[in-house]
């Protein structure tokens, strides 16, 4: 048997591609190469912005047999898992809270894989190798964010500590329609989202891009949207113009672009990724406020492709409870964090057992408030 080697990779995109994802089954569009690869060419992630690329990889002499998708983070921004008040209390204790290394996909509240093998047996030695890195490094921590629940005992085995929060996924029943799902819903709840469609369709066309369908004056159009709400609810947007020109070059037929047209003037926009069991809900933006638009392109036109596809489910990305009302329920997500200090680990522990607690309780309170009608639930 070769001998196997663990390291730091300087990027994604230096690793080679069909290695790369020759580690996932290919449902996930964020754990691509493809998608990777373009976040770091674009200058979307690496130096100067708090994304420094770090894949911590095993190698046997030949290729690639484990990986996690890794980033030395100088903030924690882009990462929806808020970890400010532990930066704070560790710095305020006299540590070095930053660099940290973080495991995800960036800027990217959607569940997946995140030990990536050829072989399961390598989860542990690669989950041990990446704890062995952080405290070899002096690093104060280190972050897996929305891992896939079927991942979730490869962290807890590893040591790692587990984390809880909520999202809201909409989940596809066996739908034949649109108007099925309405179907499965209390009728007042049914009639109120009839007439946000209706009011949202009023005066626009709507439609939806894939593939080579997309084209260099779409990504334009929804740079300007995706820059109007980078600004306003991050200070200055994540991605580059040029990552969504990679993104449609390398992945076009794993992008659902849904625009809004007065006339043929597009004025707004939501963006999706289509994976091989859900659709995945990233970004929204709109250079006109029309009334319930955005509910109409992020929620009801991705169930609807949903359904069309033959997806199981929609992850609509982060917060947002207002989603409960359009059919989506609260699912919990799952972080898992290594804590280099035993002091401080002990204190995040305590702190994480009772906020587990507390996500449980709203979970099962906001289960209570669904639009659905009452009664046996049927299975996913």
């Amino acid at each position: 048997m070769s001998e196997l080697i663990a390291r730091m990779a300087g990027s994604v995109g230096e690793l080679p591609a069909a290695q790369w994802d020759a580690l996932t089954d290919g449902g996930n569009p964020f754990m691509s190469h493809a998608f990777l690869s373009a976040l770091e060419d674009s200058g979307s992630v690496g130096e100067g912005t708090g994304w420094l690329p770090a894949p911590l990889v095993i190698e046997d002499g030949v290729q690639l047999v484990a990986a996690l998708p890794a980033y030395l983070k100088g903030h924690s921004q882009g990462e929806y898992v808020f970890d400010h008040s532990w930066a704070d209390a560790w710095e305020r204790a006299g540590g070095r809270y930053y660099p940290k290394l973080q495991i995800a996909a960036p800027f990217t509240p959607a569940t997946g894989p995140r030990v990536l093998t050829r072989d399961p047996a390598l989860a542990g030695p690669l989950l041990g190798f990446a704890a062995k890195f952080i405290e070899g490094n002096h690093l104060s921590t280190g972050h897996a964010t929305f891992i896939e629940p079927a991942q979730t005992a490869l962290f807890e085995q590893a040591g790692w500590l587990l984390r809880r929060d909520i999202q809201f996924h909409w989940h596809n029943r066996g739908y034949a329609s649109f108007d099925d799902f309405l179907g499965a819903l209390a009728s007042r709840k049914r009639k109120a989202i009839r007439k946000e469609r209706e009011a949202a369709q009023d005066g626009v066309t709507i439609r939806r891009l894939t593939g080579s369908d997309l084209r260099a004056e779409h990504w334009d159009a929804f740079w300007l949207f995706y820059q109007d709400t980078g600004a306003r609810k991050w200070g200055q947007p994540y991605l580059t113009r040029a990552a969504f020109d990679l993104i449609g070059e390398r992945m076009a037929d794993r992008i659902l672009l849904v625009l809004a047209f007065d006339g043929d003037q597009p004025i707004a926009g939501a963006l999706n990724f289509i994976g091989s069991e859900a659709l995945y809900g990233r970004y929204w933006g709109a250079t006109q406020d029309r009334r319930f638009l955005h509910f109409e392109l992020c929620y009801y036109q991705a169930i609807d492709a949903a359904i069309e596809l033959g997806l199981a489910r929609v992850e609509a990305g982060a917060q947002g409870q207002h989603k409960i009302a359009r059919g989506y329920e609260p699912e919990e997500t799952t972080s898992a964090h290594w804590i280099a200090d035993p002091g401080f680990r002990s204190a995040v522990a305590d702190f994480l057992e009772r906020e587990r607690q507390g996500v449980a309780v709203d979970a099962e309170w906001l289960a209570g408030t669904t639009p659905f009608r009452k009664g046996p639930v049927p299975n996913r």
